[in-house]
Protein backbone atom coordinates (compact mmCIF):
# COMPACT_ATOMS: atom_id res chain seq x y z
CA UNK A 1 0.00 0.00 0.00
CA UNK A 2 1.32 3.60 -0.51
CA UNK A 3 0.38 7.22 0.30
CA UNK A 4 -1.44 8.59 -2.80
CA UNK A 5 0.05 10.80 -5.28
CA UNK A 6 -0.85 14.75 -5.43
CA UNK A 7 -3.37 14.99 -8.25
CA UNK A 8 -4.48 11.21 -7.96
CA UNK A 9 -8.11 10.05 -6.70
CA UNK A 10 -6.81 6.61 -5.75
CA UNK A 11 -3.79 4.77 -4.29
CA UNK A 12 0.08 5.27 -5.93
CA UNK A 13 2.67 2.65 -5.76
CA UNK A 14 4.66 5.56 -6.17
CA UNK A 15 5.72 6.29 -2.25
CA UNK A 16 5.73 3.55 0.33
CA UNK A 17 3.24 3.35 3.05
CA UNK A 18 4.87 4.24 6.56
CA UNK A 19 5.38 0.95 8.61
CA UNK A 20 3.64 1.05 12.02
CA UNK A 21 7.06 1.91 13.71
CA UNK A 22 7.62 4.68 12.08
CA UNK A 23 4.24 6.18 12.19
CA UNK A 24 4.64 7.24 15.87
CA UNK A 25 2.47 10.25 17.24
CA UNK A 26 2.61 12.12 14.32
CA UNK A 27 1.01 10.06 11.87
CA UNK A 28 -1.65 9.18 14.14
CA UNK A 29 -4.88 11.32 13.48
CA UNK A 30 -8.27 11.14 15.59
CA UNK A 31 -11.81 12.15 14.05
CA UNK A 32 -14.17 13.20 15.85
CA UNK A 33 -17.37 12.24 13.78
CA UNK A 34 -18.64 9.57 11.91
CA UNK A 35 -21.07 10.97 9.87
CA UNK A 36 -20.07 10.39 5.60
CA UNK A 37 -17.28 13.30 5.97
CA UNK A 38 -15.76 11.93 8.85
CA UNK A 39 -15.65 8.52 6.96
CA UNK A 40 -14.62 9.96 4.15
CA UNK A 41 -11.73 11.78 5.92
CA UNK A 42 -10.74 8.25 7.23
CA UNK A 43 -10.73 6.23 4.48
CA UNK A 44 -8.44 8.38 2.30
CA UNK A 45 -6.15 9.18 5.31
CA UNK A 46 -5.97 5.50 6.03
CA UNK A 47 -5.26 4.62 2.47
CA UNK A 48 -2.20 6.85 3.10
CA UNK A 49 -0.99 5.41 5.80
CA UNK A 50 -1.93 7.27 8.62
CA UNK A 51 -3.20 5.50 11.76
CA UNK A 52 -6.74 6.31 12.09
CA UNK A 53 -9.26 6.23 14.88
CA UNK A 54 -13.07 7.80 14.86
CA UNK A 55 -15.01 8.75 17.45
CA UNK A 56 -18.28 8.99 17.76
CA UNK A 57 -21.33 9.59 20.29
CA UNK A 58 -23.45 7.01 18.21
CA UNK A 59 -22.05 4.84 15.43
CA UNK A 60 -21.06 4.88 11.53
CA UNK A 61 -23.44 7.22 9.78
CA UNK A 62 -26.23 6.81 12.26
CA UNK A 63 -27.22 10.31 12.52
CA UNK A 64 -27.85 12.61 10.28
CA UNK A 65 -26.11 11.04 7.39
CA UNK A 66 -28.24 7.95 7.94
CA UNK A 67 -31.63 10.20 6.71
CA UNK A 68 -30.63 12.36 4.02
CA UNK A 69 -32.30 12.38 0.40
CA UNK A 70 -29.29 9.98 -0.58
CA UNK A 71 -28.47 12.28 -3.43
CA UNK A 72 -25.10 13.40 -5.22
CA UNK A 73 -26.16 16.16 -6.32
CA UNK A 74 -23.13 17.32 -8.48
CA UNK A 75 -25.17 19.57 -10.81
CA UNK A 76 -26.58 21.85 -7.86
CA UNK A 77 -23.85 24.43 -7.20
CA UNK A 78 -25.75 27.42 -6.23
CA UNK A 79 -25.64 28.76 -3.21
CA UNK A 80 -28.60 28.90 -1.02
CA UNK A 81 -28.67 32.85 -0.98
CA UNK A 82 -29.50 32.83 -4.37
CA UNK A 83 -31.46 35.90 -5.77
CA UNK A 84 -34.89 32.94 -6.64
CA UNK A 85 -34.13 32.32 -2.74
CA UNK A 86 -34.22 35.21 -1.32
CA UNK A 87 -37.41 36.72 -3.14
CA UNK A 88 -39.38 33.77 -1.63
CA UNK A 89 -38.12 33.67 1.85
CA UNK A 90 -41.11 35.96 2.68
CA UNK A 91 -43.74 34.15 1.71
CA UNK A 92 -42.25 30.84 3.20
CA UNK A 93 -41.44 31.99 6.68
CA UNK A 94 -45.36 33.14 6.63
CA UNK A 95 -46.46 29.33 6.63
CA UNK A 96 -44.99 27.65 9.72
CA UNK A 97 -45.27 24.19 7.78
CA UNK A 98 -43.79 25.98 4.59
CA UNK A 99 -40.18 25.20 2.85
CA UNK A 100 -38.68 27.22 5.16
CA UNK A 101 -39.20 27.63 8.92
CA UNK A 102 -38.15 29.72 11.97
CA UNK A 103 -39.64 29.34 15.39
CA UNK A 104 -40.36 33.14 16.75
CA UNK A 105 -38.30 32.31 20.10
CA UNK A 106 -35.60 31.53 17.94
CA UNK A 107 -35.15 34.44 15.91
CA UNK A 108 -33.11 36.65 18.02
CA UNK A 109 -30.71 33.85 18.27
CA UNK A 110 -30.64 33.38 15.16
CA UNK A 111 -30.86 36.90 13.52
CA UNK A 112 -26.67 37.32 13.34
CA UNK A 113 -26.40 34.23 11.22
CA UNK A 114 -29.71 35.33 9.18
CA UNK A 115 -27.59 38.82 8.24
CA UNK A 116 -24.87 37.28 6.90
CA UNK A 117 -27.08 34.99 4.90
CA UNK A 118 -28.92 37.84 3.33
CA UNK A 119 -25.36 39.82 2.96
CA UNK A 120 -24.49 36.25 0.78
CA UNK A 121 -26.67 36.95 -1.61
CA UNK A 122 -24.90 40.29 -3.14
CA UNK A 123 -24.10 40.25 -6.50
CA UNK A 124 -20.28 40.10 -5.68
CA UNK A 125 -20.40 37.77 -2.83
CA UNK A 126 -22.56 35.11 -4.57
CA UNK A 127 -20.35 35.06 -7.74
CA UNK A 128 -17.66 34.13 -5.63
CA UNK A 129 -19.34 31.77 -3.69
CA UNK A 130 -21.15 29.64 -7.04
CA UNK A 131 -17.36 29.76 -7.94
CA UNK A 132 -15.92 28.56 -5.09
CA UNK A 133 -19.02 25.92 -5.27
CA UNK A 134 -18.70 24.37 -8.64
CA UNK A 135 -15.10 24.05 -8.28
CA UNK A 136 -15.58 21.62 -4.98
CA UNK A 137 -18.64 19.90 -6.70
CA UNK A 138 -16.13 18.74 -9.93
CA UNK A 139 -13.27 17.33 -7.20
CA UNK A 140 -16.34 15.55 -5.96
CA UNK A 141 -18.24 13.83 -8.82
CA UNK A 142 -13.83 12.79 -9.69
CA UNK A 143 -13.71 11.87 -6.20
CA UNK A 144 -16.65 9.78 -5.54
CA UNK A 145 -16.37 8.10 -8.77
CA UNK A 146 -12.68 6.77 -7.69
CA UNK A 147 -13.66 6.29 -3.88
CA UNK A 148 -16.73 4.33 -4.29
CA UNK A 149 -14.91 1.70 -6.86
CA UNK A 150 -12.10 1.36 -4.19
CA UNK A 151 -14.50 0.70 -1.40
CA UNK A 152 -16.81 -1.95 -3.65
CA UNK A 153 -19.70 0.30 -3.62
CA UNK A 154 -20.07 1.72 -7.32
CA UNK A 155 -23.02 -0.74 -7.51
CA UNK A 156 -25.06 1.56 -5.04
CA UNK A 157 -24.86 4.18 -7.04
CA UNK A 158 -27.89 4.93 -9.68
CA UNK A 159 -27.22 6.69 -12.75
CA UNK A 160 -31.04 7.81 -13.31
CA UNK A 161 -30.22 11.54 -12.82
CA UNK A 162 -33.47 13.81 -11.50
CA UNK A 163 -35.58 15.89 -12.17
CA UNK A 164 -37.04 19.82 -10.73
CA UNK A 165 -40.70 20.26 -10.98
CA UNK A 166 -42.67 23.16 -11.50
CA UNK A 167 -46.40 24.51 -11.44
CA UNK A 168 -46.71 26.52 -14.69
CA UNK A 169 -45.07 28.96 -17.00
CA UNK A 170 -44.49 31.22 -14.39
CA UNK A 171 -42.49 29.14 -11.98
CA UNK A 172 -40.57 27.85 -14.51
CA UNK A 173 -39.66 30.98 -15.88
CA UNK A 174 -38.37 31.91 -12.39
CA UNK A 175 -36.03 29.23 -12.21
CA UNK A 176 -34.10 29.76 -15.45
CA UNK A 177 -31.26 32.34 -14.24
CA UNK A 178 -30.10 29.91 -11.97
CA UNK A 179 -29.91 27.39 -15.13
CA UNK A 180 -28.29 30.23 -16.90
CA UNK A 181 -25.65 30.35 -13.90
CA UNK A 182 -24.96 26.60 -14.31
CA UNK A 183 -24.26 27.12 -18.21
CA UNK A 184 -20.98 28.66 -16.75
CA UNK A 185 -19.74 25.68 -15.79
CA UNK A 186 -20.87 23.44 -18.62
CA UNK A 187 -23.27 21.89 -16.49
CA UNK A 188 -25.81 19.37 -18.39
CA UNK A 189 -29.49 20.03 -18.15
CA UNK A 190 -32.99 19.47 -20.15
CA UNK A 191 -35.75 21.34 -20.01
CA UNK A 192 -38.92 19.31 -20.39
CA UNK A 193 -42.73 19.47 -20.27
CA UNK A 194 -45.19 17.37 -22.07
CA UNK A 195 -44.45 13.58 -23.00
CA UNK A 196 -40.42 13.82 -22.51
CA UNK A 197 -41.95 14.68 -18.90
CA UNK A 198 -44.34 12.09 -18.30
CA UNK A 199 -41.46 9.85 -19.92
CA UNK A 200 -38.96 10.33 -16.70
CA UNK A 201 -41.95 10.20 -14.29
CA UNK A 202 -45.09 8.81 -15.27
CA UNK A 203 -47.76 9.41 -12.77
CA UNK A 204 -46.94 13.42 -11.53
CA UNK A 205 -49.80 15.44 -11.01
CA UNK A 206 -51.33 17.51 -13.92
CA UNK A 207 -50.37 20.64 -11.96
CA UNK A 208 -46.78 19.79 -12.89
CA UNK A 209 -46.40 21.05 -16.23
CA UNK A 210 -42.25 21.99 -16.85
CA UNK A 211 -39.49 20.37 -15.37
CA UNK A 212 -35.60 20.79 -15.76
CA UNK A 213 -33.74 17.27 -15.92
CA UNK A 214 -30.03 16.83 -14.90
CA UNK A 215 -28.61 13.46 -16.18
CA UNK A 216 -25.24 13.98 -14.09
CA UNK A 217 -27.17 13.97 -10.93
CA UNK A 218 -26.87 10.44 -8.93
CA UNK A 219 -28.57 9.02 -5.85
CA UNK A 220 -27.19 6.28 -3.98
CA UNK A 221 -29.18 3.14 -2.93
CA UNK A 222 -29.32 4.48 0.79
CA UNK A 223 -27.14 6.85 2.40
CA UNK A 224 -26.89 4.88 5.58
CA UNK A 225 -25.77 1.40 3.88
CA UNK A 226 -23.81 3.35 1.26
CA UNK A 227 -21.93 5.21 4.15
CA UNK A 228 -21.39 1.48 6.03
CA UNK A 229 -20.15 0.22 2.77
CA UNK A 230 -17.36 2.82 2.92
CA UNK A 231 -16.30 2.64 6.43
CA UNK A 232 -16.13 -1.23 5.08
CA UNK A 233 -13.45 -0.74 3.20
CA UNK A 234 -11.42 1.60 5.70
CA UNK A 235 -11.26 -0.99 8.10
CA UNK A 236 -9.74 -3.14 5.83
CA UNK A 237 -7.02 -0.45 5.37
CA UNK A 238 -6.90 -0.31 9.30
CA UNK A 239 -9.47 2.46 10.20
CA UNK A 240 -10.56 2.08 13.49
CA UNK A 241 -14.26 3.15 15.21
CA UNK A 242 -14.67 3.88 19.28
CA UNK A 243 -18.68 4.68 20.28
CA UNK A 244 -17.19 7.80 22.78
CA UNK A 245 -18.80 10.97 23.62
CA UNK A 246 -15.69 13.77 23.17
CA UNK A 247 -16.37 16.10 25.84
CA UNK A 248 -13.19 18.28 25.19
CA UNK A 249 -9.87 18.52 23.08
CA UNK A 250 -6.62 20.93 23.79
CA UNK A 251 -2.92 20.52 22.44
CA UNK A 252 -0.15 19.21 24.62
CA UNK A 253 3.34 19.31 24.65
CA UNK A 254 4.33 15.94 23.30
CA UNK A 255 7.64 13.68 21.99
CA UNK A 256 7.06 14.87 18.12
CA UNK A 257 5.86 18.04 18.89
CA UNK A 258 2.21 19.09 19.88
CA UNK A 259 -0.43 16.72 20.76
CA UNK A 260 -4.12 16.89 20.95
CA UNK A 261 -5.63 15.54 24.12
CA UNK A 262 -8.95 14.36 24.15
CA UNK A 263 -11.26 13.99 27.35
CA UNK A 264 -14.30 11.91 26.69
CA UNK A 265 -17.80 11.75 28.80
CA UNK A 266 -16.39 9.06 30.71
CA UNK A 267 -13.75 11.19 32.54
CA UNK A 268 -10.95 9.07 30.32
CA UNK A 269 -8.51 10.75 27.65
CA UNK A 270 -6.47 9.89 24.70
CA UNK A 271 -4.03 11.49 22.96
CA UNK A 272 -2.99 11.80 18.25
CA UNK A 273 -0.77 13.34 16.42
CA UNK A 274 -3.46 15.35 14.64
CA UNK A 275 -7.37 16.26 14.83
CA UNK A 276 -10.12 16.35 12.19
CA UNK A 277 -13.30 18.01 13.37
CA UNK A 278 -16.14 16.34 11.22
CA UNK A 279 -18.59 16.37 14.30
CA UNK A 280 -21.64 18.30 11.93
CA UNK A 281 -23.81 20.51 13.72
CA UNK A 282 -21.53 20.58 16.83
CA UNK A 283 -18.32 21.17 15.04
CA UNK A 284 -18.87 25.17 15.90
CA UNK A 285 -18.25 23.61 19.52
CA UNK A 286 -14.89 22.08 18.96
CA UNK A 287 -13.60 24.82 16.42
CA UNK A 288 -13.87 27.33 19.55
CA UNK A 289 -11.70 25.63 22.03
CA UNK A 290 -8.68 26.10 19.00
CA UNK A 291 -9.70 30.21 18.17
CA UNK A 292 -12.11 29.93 15.65
CA UNK A 293 -15.47 31.30 16.14
CA UNK A 294 -17.40 29.45 13.54
CA UNK A 295 -20.84 31.25 12.22
CA UNK A 296 -22.79 27.57 11.94
CA UNK A 297 -26.36 27.41 12.49
CA UNK A 298 -28.54 23.69 11.94
CA UNK A 299 -30.69 23.07 9.29
CA UNK A 300 -33.17 20.52 10.89
CA UNK A 301 -34.55 18.58 8.11
CA UNK A 302 -37.60 16.01 7.77
CA UNK A 303 -38.70 13.40 6.29
CA UNK A 304 -40.83 9.96 6.05
CA UNK A 305 -39.77 7.17 4.38
CA UNK A 306 -42.70 5.09 3.07
CA UNK A 307 -42.46 1.14 2.01
CA UNK A 308 -40.35 -0.44 -0.64
CA UNK A 309 -43.28 -0.21 -3.87
CA UNK A 310 -45.14 2.55 -2.10
CA UNK A 311 -45.01 4.64 -5.87
CA UNK A 312 -43.02 3.61 -8.86
CA UNK A 313 -40.19 6.08 -8.98
CA UNK A 314 -37.94 6.40 -11.86
CA UNK A 315 -35.51 8.64 -10.41
CA UNK A 316 -35.68 11.66 -8.00
CA UNK A 317 -37.74 14.14 -7.88
CA UNK A 318 -37.88 17.85 -6.52
CA UNK A 319 -41.14 19.89 -5.94
CA UNK A 320 -39.08 22.95 -6.70
CA UNK A 321 -41.81 25.26 -5.46
CA UNK A 322 -42.24 23.27 -2.38
CA UNK A 323 -38.88 22.94 -1.02
CA UNK A 324 -38.60 19.24 -0.80
CA UNK A 325 -38.12 15.98 -2.73
CA UNK A 326 -38.57 11.96 -3.23
CA UNK A 327 -35.97 10.16 -3.42
CA UNK A 328 -36.14 6.37 -4.80
CA UNK A 329 -34.11 3.89 -2.06
CA UNK A 330 -33.91 0.66 -2.00
CA UNK A 331 -35.18 0.29 1.76
CA UNK A 332 -38.18 2.37 0.38
CA UNK A 333 -39.47 6.23 -0.90
CA UNK A 334 -38.22 9.19 0.93
CA UNK A 335 -39.86 12.52 1.06
CA UNK A 336 -38.34 14.89 2.54
CA UNK A 337 -36.59 18.05 2.39
CA UNK A 338 -37.53 21.72 3.72
CA UNK A 339 -35.52 23.52 6.10
CA UNK A 340 -36.14 24.82 9.86
CA UNK A 341 -33.71 26.78 11.72
CA UNK A 342 -34.24 26.08 15.09
CA UNK A 343 -30.72 24.70 16.79
CA UNK A 344 -29.78 21.96 18.25
CA UNK A 345 -32.10 22.19 21.58
CA UNK A 346 -35.57 22.27 20.46
CA UNK A 347 -37.75 19.25 20.17
CA UNK A 348 -38.58 18.18 16.84
CA UNK A 349 -42.17 19.22 15.20
CA UNK A 350 -43.26 15.92 13.15
CA UNK A 351 -45.79 18.20 12.05
CA UNK A 352 -43.22 19.48 9.26
CA UNK A 353 -43.15 15.51 8.01
CA UNK A 354 -46.67 15.43 7.88
CA UNK A 355 -46.90 18.47 5.77
CA UNK A 356 -44.32 17.34 3.41
CA UNK A 357 -46.43 13.29 2.91
CA UNK A 358 -49.69 15.44 2.40
CA UNK A 359 -48.26 17.30 -0.24
CA UNK A 360 -46.75 14.28 -1.83
CA UNK A 361 -50.27 12.37 -2.12
CA UNK A 362 -51.60 15.39 -3.71
CA UNK A 363 -48.30 15.63 -6.11
CA UNK A 364 -48.22 11.90 -6.93
CA UNK A 365 -51.68 10.52 -6.78
CA UNK A 366 -51.45 6.82 -5.94
CA UNK A 367 -48.80 7.03 -3.52
CA UNK A 368 -48.91 4.49 -1.08
CA UNK A 369 -48.34 6.61 2.16
CA UNK A 370 -48.97 4.13 4.95
CA UNK A 371 -46.58 2.43 7.28
CA UNK A 372 -43.87 5.38 7.15
CA UNK A 373 -40.77 6.12 9.30
CA UNK A 374 -40.36 9.65 10.33
CA UNK A 375 -37.13 11.45 11.00
CA UNK A 376 -35.41 14.85 11.77
CA UNK A 377 -31.83 15.16 11.44
CA UNK A 378 -29.55 18.33 11.92
CA UNK A 379 -27.84 19.86 8.73
CA UNK A 380 -24.26 21.76 9.64
CA UNK A 381 -25.12 24.98 7.43
CA UNK A 382 -22.66 28.52 6.57
CA UNK A 383 -24.37 31.25 5.57
CA UNK A 384 -22.30 31.40 2.61
CA UNK A 385 -23.42 27.50 1.82
CA UNK A 386 -19.83 27.17 1.40
CA UNK A 387 -18.28 24.25 4.09
CA UNK A 388 -15.11 24.94 6.69
CA UNK A 389 -12.34 23.86 5.19
CA UNK A 390 -8.89 24.08 7.17
CA UNK A 391 -6.45 24.32 9.62
CA UNK A 392 -7.47 25.96 12.97
CA UNK A 393 -6.56 29.33 13.92
CA UNK A 394 -4.48 28.24 16.86
CA UNK A 395 -3.31 24.62 16.05
CA UNK A 396 -1.56 23.77 12.74
CA UNK A 397 -2.55 19.70 13.79
CA UNK A 398 -6.42 19.94 13.99
CA UNK A 399 -7.56 20.36 10.72
CA UNK A 400 -12.05 21.20 10.35
CA UNK A 401 -14.28 19.85 7.44
CA UNK A 402 -17.85 20.42 8.49
CA UNK A 403 -20.92 22.69 7.20
CA UNK A 404 -21.97 21.78 3.57
CA UNK A 405 -25.50 21.84 4.55
CA UNK A 406 -27.64 20.08 2.12
CA UNK A 407 -24.67 18.51 0.81
CA UNK A 408 -22.74 16.69 3.04
CA UNK A 409 -23.08 13.34 0.80
CA UNK A 410 -22.34 15.10 -2.41
CA UNK A 411 -19.39 16.69 -1.40
CA UNK A 412 -17.82 14.38 1.72
CA UNK A 413 -15.45 13.00 -1.25
CA UNK A 414 -14.31 15.53 -2.19
CA UNK A 415 -13.33 16.85 1.77
CA UNK A 416 -11.79 13.51 2.22
CA UNK A 417 -9.14 14.38 -0.03
CA UNK A 418 -8.68 17.86 0.98
CA UNK A 419 -8.50 16.54 4.56
CA UNK A 420 -5.96 14.57 3.72
CA UNK A 421 -3.93 16.87 1.39
CA UNK A 422 -3.63 19.14 4.03
CA UNK A 423 -2.39 17.19 6.80
CA UNK A 424 -0.35 15.05 4.26
CA UNK A 425 1.55 18.95 2.91
CA UNK A 426 0.07 18.22 -0.50
CA UNK A 427 -1.08 21.28 -2.79
CA UNK A 428 -4.52 20.95 -2.98
CA UNK A 429 -6.02 20.49 -6.30
CA UNK A 430 -8.92 23.37 -5.40
CA UNK A 431 -8.27 26.88 -4.37
CA UNK A 432 -8.98 26.71 -0.29
CA UNK A 433 -9.69 30.56 0.54
CA UNK A 434 -12.88 30.52 0.13
CA UNK A 435 -13.61 27.54 2.41
CA UNK A 436 -11.16 29.22 4.73
CA UNK A 437 -12.45 28.57 8.75
CA UNK A 438 -11.05 32.20 9.13
CA UNK A 439 -13.10 33.91 6.59
CA UNK A 440 -15.60 34.65 8.95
Amino acid sequence: MSEIQEGESGPSSALRRPSPRERGDGNTVAIVGAGIVGICAATNLAEAGYAVTVYDRSGICEETSSGNAAALAFPDPLPLAHKGMLKKLPGWMMDPLGPLSIPPAYLPKLAPWLIRFLRAGDPRKFDASLTAQAAMMRLAESEWAGLAERAGAAGMVSHEGAIDLYEGEAEFKTSLPGWAARDRFGIPYEHVSGARLAELQPGLSPRFTHGTFMPSWKTVADPKLFGKAIWTYAETLGAKFEKRTVADTRTVPGERGAEIEFAFADGTKARAGTLVVCAGAWSHLHAARFGDRIPLETERGYNTTLPVGAFDLKRQITFAGHGFVVSPLVTGVRIGGAVELAGLKRPPNYARSKAMLEKAKLFLPGLKAEGGREWMGYRPSLPDSLPVIGRARQARNVVYAFGHGHLGLTQSAAAGRLVRDLICEKTSPIDLAPFSPQRF
